[in-house]
């Protein structure tokens, strides 16, 4: 179980939306930051300085080594000041982050008992803004405990429906705009006409396209009534077509069982209930036999009581150039008979 301390960090964590170390550490890093800052300006300024202002020239002289008469250093002089500079100036961070640290983190325990805390008997009672209106559920309670998969998939769900509800207003409107357009075919508007009887061509018929299918005498004799177009809630719109549509569709119904009881009926009548053949229609069909056996036995082909095969079917072309070489022989026989 997580102890007090943990808790109250926990709320102040939420609270601030960072943990308390982490504003103590940021005050902590800018100030090193700050004190590295002015440490590299210190040592900067240092070594652009002239040697002889910062008295090394005076100790050459006490240590009784070699100085210009001008007064300029040497170069054994600069190079000592640089080492000296370097190794002060690192003495003196040393000396600024210790200093810092040791009176931070009296800084870093005094806020975090005084500042960034809450009374331990007052953990228990706080309520932060954004709990408000949140209903915690009885854990003694058979109802399921939201979990994150379950809240995902909610989410998603969200985001399909509102996909599909934008897909569905998308044909929403575009039907309506091709239901405009078939109206407008069969009975314009009264906007529309206007507009059309101002043109310049007044010689434009200003019905529909389709208004013969309502205007008609044939479409008034079935009942069609033109279809009107009004805003006035108090008139009504008289759809002969639809009514009989409905009922036609109603009657189907009791159409299809009528048919799947006569079905087996007509199976059961059989041959019998076939209708006999009239004597004009038994006449023809002799006629039409009769000369066609005539065309066969002049063709050479014997017909008898049982089917004949007449091998395969000759096209049309073989049977006209057939035709012309017997009409040719025939003649040329009559010839030489007139000459004997």
């Amino acid at each position: 179980m997580a102890s007090t301390r943990q808790i109250e960090s926990s709320l102040l964590t939420e609270h601030l939306r960072y943990t308390p170390l982490t504003l103590l550490d940021d005050i902590i890093n800018t100030i090193n930051e700050l004190v590295s800052r002015a440490v590299d300006a210190a040592e900067q300024g240092l070594l652009a300085a002239d040697p002889a202002n910062l008295g090394f020239d005076q100790r050459a002289r006490a240590e009784k080594r070699v100085v210009e008469k001008d007064g300029v250093d040497t170069e054994w002089m600069r190079e000592e000041a640089r080492r000296e500079i370097e190794e002060g100036v690192h003495q003196l961070e040393t000396l600024l982050e210790s200093n810092v640290d040791k009176n931070f983190d009296k800084l870093e325990i005094y806020v975090l008992r005084n500042v960034l805390h809450v009374e331990e008997g007052l953990v228990d009672w706080v309520r932060l803004g954004h709990y408000e209106n949140i209903t915690i559920p009885d854990p003694n309670s058979t109802v399921a405990v939201p979990t994150p998969e379950s809240i995902q998939q909610l989410r998603r769900k969200v985001q399909e429906t509102r996909k599909l509800h934008a897909a569905l207003q998308k044909t929403v409107k575009r039907n309506e705009a091709t239901l405009s357009q078939l109206r407008s075919l069969i009975n314009p508007s009264a906007v529309d006409v206007k507009a059309e009887q101002h043109s310049s061509s007044p010689s434009r018929d200003t019905t529909g396209a389709f208004t013969f299918l309502t205007n008609t005498p044939s479409a008034q004799s079935l009942g069609i009534a033109p279809i009107t177009s009004t805003t006035s809630p108090s008139k009504t719109i008289n759809t002969p077509l639809e009514t009989n549509t409905s009922f036609t569709l109603a009657q189907l119904p009791a159409l299809k069982a009528l048919l799947n009881d006569l079905r087996p009926k007509l199976a059961e009548i059989g041959d019998d209930a076939a209708v006999k053949e009239s004597d004009l229609a038994k006449e023809r069909r002799m006629y039409i036999e009769n000369q066609t056996k005539k065309v066969l036995e002049k063709r050479g082909v014997e017909i008898g009581e049982e089917a004949v095969e007449v091998g395969r079917r000759v096209p049309p072309e073989e049977l006209a150039a057939l035709e012309g070489i017997v009409e040719g022989m025939g003649g040329n026989v009559e010839r030489d008979r007139m000459e004997e």
